[in-house]
Order: C-alpha cells, then structure tokens, then sequence
C-alpha cells in the first residue's frame, strides 16, 4: 500500500518558516512512529505570481486534485497590492478551494490552559473553551455574480453579491450536525434572517435539515452580529456553529482572539469524499501572511502545527496520533515557552519560530516515554 501523499503549499511572507516546522514533524511520525507520508511541494500566492504570472499554475491546481491533503501556509503581501484582481495572490487559494469544491470550513476555537491570562478577556469566560466554527467555503458573496465595479453616471459603483442555493446550505448543514454529534451535540447557525433574503433561505434550509435528520442535536438559532457579541461575553455557551462564507471569516477571526492570538488557529476545509471514502482536504492556519515579521523568527508555528493535527485525524484516520501531537503543544505552552506573539507574561521562555518547532519535537519524543 502506497503512503498517504500531502502537497506542501507554503506560500508567501510567514508561510514558509511555518510550515518548516511542520516538516520536521512529518518527519518525526515517520522515524518515530513509522507513518510515513509522500510529500511533494508547490507554489501558491505571490511566489507562484513571481514565477509563472498567476497564483496558481494548471499544473499546482491538479497536483492538488490528487493528494489525500494539501498544507498551505499563507498567500500574499504589500508587494503584490497594486496587481489585478485576477491574479492577487488570494485568488490562488480561493481557486484551490472552489475547485477542490471545499466547502466546509472546520475552525475551531480552543483555548489552552495556560494562555487563558493572556486572552484580552476575562480567565472565567475564555478557561477551557472549546468551540468550533464551521463557515461555508465556495458560495456567498466571495463568489456571487454579478460583482465589480461600475459606473453609473458620474460616479463609480462597487457590486458584490450574496447568493446560497438550496443545497449549498444543506450539505453545510449536513457537516455541522455530524461534527456535533461527535462533540457535545449542540449545533447554532448564524445568519441575518431580518435583513437578508439569503438569511431567510439559510434559516429555513437548515432547520428543515435538522428535523429531518438531525433532530437528536439541539438547534438555536442567532442573527450573526448577535453571536458575534456573544462570542465576547459568553463564548463557552457554543459548541459547534454554522454560518456563511462572509460571516464565518469575521466570527472566526473574532473567535481567533479569544485564545489569545491569531498564531494559534488552525482550519480543515474539507470536501466529498475522494474513491478512498476521506473527503478532499486543505488544512490551513487561520493567521495571514504577516510580511511586516517574515524572515524574523517571531512567527509563531502552532497554528499551521494544530493544522498538520487536523490532517491526521480528518483525513488519514490518525486520531489518536492528532491526539498526541495537540498534547505535545500544549505541553509545551504549559512549559511557557513563547513565541513573539505570546509574550507579555513573567516567567515564559522566548523562542523563535524554529525553537518552537524543536520543542514541539521533543515533547513528542516525550510522549514515547
């Protein structure tokens, strides 16, 4: 049996010294753990501009059609501002998931013990959250047409559409329901139903999927600028929720900071299911490019690490070895070893990006003990 085969997208600013400790990770599951993956690597955003004039090359798109996942650090920069629309570095990633038909956006919210003082709110509302947001990935007003800008007499007119099918909202759905039946049951789906026909459709759609299928979860609902200010007061009262492509990027960021950083989130976007029965996947962490740190060291790899725990389990089936891999970053935080982003407290230990990555490594060999 061939090994399980992974693209490395690692993209532009941060991306690359990221997703460097990543591999030393792969690396370690297959001199320690005898898992051994194929791994290949491309170029996607800025980088594959610079190269080929587009952010992402015939050929890259159909690599990524192949593997069981692709790991992508981050696309884009200042230098890549004044490009075309057509061809920013972020059309490269949102081509790789319209494509691979990645339609569910897994972005969980965990807060780890010993970061809860560092979060901008309160230890008793962020301690021991965990919350997964699930954004839909490839419809709304990213992709809805008509879109530009135009002009209507003497002035100029930007245009962006929001648009949901009936079965784009259901398979979301669908995807929601089954994380929750695995977590705490619990599912609430955001959406601007006073205001927007799509939020009407959205509301509607899912609770009809939900009394059909799904009626052993419990469903709320929440209009989406509500939960975002719920998220600040009183995150621990979700579970798993369900929202559009546009709302899903602004609640997850918002969520991102309740953990204490950007630098800690990873996500799955996840499609149907390849001939092997795993869905087609991308594991990205949630943080950007961050050009003004790139080359520095002060990136903090836990995000695109947390990301690499998400492959193992969703798409090779590892889950007790995303387990130990999870186990070992929070190890490590609870040693207090920090990155630049997590500074701030008495008594941490700074580290560079790499050293991250090293003690990451050596709480894994620990966990051999």
């Amino acid at each position: 049996m061939s090994n399980p085969s992974i693209l490395i997208l690692a993209g532009d600013g941060i991306g690359p010294e990221v997703m460097a400790e990543v591999k030393k990770i792969i690396n370690w599951y297959g001199d320690k753990r005898s898992i051994k993956f194929d791994v290949s690597e491309d170029l996607v955003g800025g980088c594959a501009y610079d190269k080929h004039g587009t952010p992402l090359h015939d050929d890259t798109m159909a690599k990524a059609q192949e593997v069981d996942a692709v790991l992508l650090g981050a696309v884009g920069g200042p230098k890549y501002d004044d490009l075309d629309f057509s061809v920013k570095p972020e059309r490269g990633l949102l081509r790789l998931r319209k494509e691979m038909d990645l339609y569910s956006n897994l972005r969980p919210a965990q807060c780890f013990d010993a970061l809860a003082d560092f979060s901008s709110l309160k230890r008793d509302v962020v301690a021991g959250l965990d919350i997964v947001i699930v954004r839909e990935l490839t419809s709304g007003i990213y992709f809805g047409e008509p879109r530009g800008i135009i002009t209507e007499g003497n002035e100029r007119v930007g245009i962006n559409t929001q648009r949901y099918t009936e079965s784009e909202i259901a398979r979301v759905a669908r995807s929601a329901f089954e994380l929750a039946r695995r977590r705490n049951n619990k599912v609430c789906s955001m959406e601007k139903a006073n205001v927007m026909e799509s939020g009407i459709l959205w509301r509607q759609v899912v609770t009809e999927i939900h009394q059909k299928e799904y009626s052993d979860v419990e469903l709320s609902h929440m209009y989406a600028d509500a939960g975002a200010m719920q998220l600040c007061r009183w995150p621990k009262q979700f579970d798993v929720i369900v929202t559009d492509n546009l709302f899903g990027d602004l609640l997850s960021d918002a969520a991102a900071m309740l953990t204490g950083s950007l630098g800690m989130l990873p996500s799955a976007s996840l499609g149907a299911p390849m001939a092997n029965g795993r869905p087609k996947a991308l594991y990205e962490p949630v943080h950007g490019s961050a050009p003004d740190i790139a080359g520095q060291g002060k990136a903090n790899p836990i995000a695109c690490v947390l990301s690499f725990a998400m492959a193992l389990r969703y798409s090779f089936d590892l889950g007790d070895e995303a387990d130990r891999l999870e186990k070992a970053v929070e190890k490590v935080l609870a040693d207090g070893v920090r990155t630049a982003d997590l500074l701030g407290e008495e008594g941490v230990t700074p580290v560079s990006t790499s050293e991250m990555g090293d003690k990451i490594v050596e709480a894994l060999d620990a966990s051999l003990a």
